[in-house]
């Protein structure tokens, strides 16, 4: 297995006090140590429809004071259904990884 190179972020569910927080923690620390960083928006709806943007430092400036969280959230209607769980997953890990 190579070694890792990315690191993507994705909120899924219900907003929750500090998103935006981790978020910006998570983008710096890992530009920081040499990753690159990508913003998927809408949960998972935004890895089946490829809503998924390079994330910097400037991504994330100025976020902590909004509420909600940046990257939003949606439920998926496609995933509620286990076997489109599994078929989905290959195709975005691919997608996301693979890059």
């Amino acid at each position: 297995m190579g070694k890792i190179k990315t690191i993507g972020i994705l909120t899924s569910g219900g907003d929750a006090p500090g998103m935006n927080a981790a978020i910006r923690a998570v983008t710096r620390a890992g530009i920081y140590n040499g990753f690159e960083i990508k913003g998927v928006y809408r949960g998972y709806e935004g890895l089946i429809t490829d809503d998924i943007k390079p994330f910097t430092t400037e991504n994330v400036s100025g976020i902590i004071g909004q509420g909600g969280t940046i990257l939003k959230t949606a439920r998926s209607k496609v995933l509620k259904r286990w076997k489109d769980v599994s078929r989905h997953t290959i195709t975005l890990s691919r997608r996301v990884l693979m890059r």
